[in-house]
Parts: structure tokens; C-alpha cells; sequence
């Protein structure tokens, strides 16, 4: 089973479909960083993505991006590929 790391607040949709997506696919175990908790790693967050916005998520090492670029690597059939390493 892959190691996900998911960026996210607890009010955020995408983060919620991220979530939903991810369980649907049999992922059981989401190392969430609530960024809403603890705001002092939202900087961290942004060098490490280059991103500002959440969900970022990661599979093992590889920056999924997104919950579009999750929804996306879904439909053309490689997230089964990040999650079946």
C-alpha cells in the first residue's frame, strides 16, 4: 500500500472528494497536514509544491498535485498505476 500525504483544512470540498476518491480506491490510511491547524506549515507547503492551494497530495514520493490532477490521473487510468506500485 503506497503512502499518501494529503495538504488540506477541514472545510475544503476538493479535499473531501480527494479523500472520497481515494477511499474508493482502497487507500485506508491519508497522512492529512491540516494546514487550517497548524498554519505555520502552509510556507512549507508552498516550497514544496509551488502551490498555494489545497489539497496537495502525495503518493510515496510523486507530487499528485490537486484534486483536479488526482480526478485526472484517475480517469486516464494511471493513478491505479501510483497506487499499485
Amino acid at each position: 500500500m503506497p503512502k499518501v500525504v494529503m495538504y488540506c483544512t477541514a472545510v475544503c470540498p476538493y479535499c473531501v472528494n480527494a479523500e472520497r476518491l481515494l477511499h474508493g480506491k482502497g487507500i485506508t490510511q491519508i497522512e492529512k497536514i491540516r494546514i487550517d491547524l497548524q498554519p505555520e506549515l502552509r510556507e512549507p507547503m508552498i516550497e514544496k509544491t509551488g502551490r498555494r492551494t489545497v489539497p496537495q497530495i502525495y503518493i510515496d514520493d510523486h507530487h499528485v498535485g490537486g484534486y483536479d490532477d488526482l480526478a485526472a490521473l484517475d480517469r486516464s487510468g494511471e493513478l491505479a498505476g501510483l497506487l499499485n506500485r
